[in-house]
């Protein structure tokens, strides 16, 4: 039984070493802000896609949305993956993804369907996405002290 038990903590330990190690915690703020790096550079690299989106969600003038947008997605992740203003990316992203999904992801007016039940579960996912943005921030204002 001691055995079982003190393997079983070298597991733990294992895993709490790997999980709080600064490459872990990295590969995961880069994770969680994919969307906000992989978004911009697909918009520079097709900047008339980029506009044409724009257009589609009514934004106007839409080639200076789609600058603003390109700038502050790269710039927000920058500082949530660097650590500079963590918490203020950090809210920057989670508000810019709960705006965004209110004009992108209205699934309450769409018709029933595939359509709408995958505009609905996007929807959800965002809030999610918006949810662990704010962890982020709470914890890097309180720098982990469990507050």
């Amino acid at each position: 039984m001691n055995l079982l038990t003190s393997s079983s903590l070298r597991r733990q330990g294992r895993l709490v070493d790997v999980i709080t190690a600064p490459a872990t915690r990295t590969v995961a703020l880069l994770a969680l802000c994919a969307a906000y790096i992989q978004g911009p550079l697909t918009k520079i690299f097709d900047f008339s896609g980029a506009i044409a989106e724009m257009e589609h969600f009514g934004l106007h003038p839409a080639s200076a949305f789609a600058v603003a947008v390109i700038i502050f997605e790269l710039v927000a992740s920058a500082m949530v993956v660097s650590g500079r203003l963590r918490w203020a990316g950090a809210l920057a992203l989670s508000g810019f993804t709960l705006l965004a999904t209110a004009i992108a992801l209205r699934f309450w007016e769409m018709a029933p369907g595939m359509d709408r039940m995958m505009a609905s579960n996007a929807f959800f996912e965002h809030l999610g996405l918006a949810g662990a943005f704010v962890i982020v921030a709470a914890l890097d204002l309180t720098k982990g002290e469990g507050k």
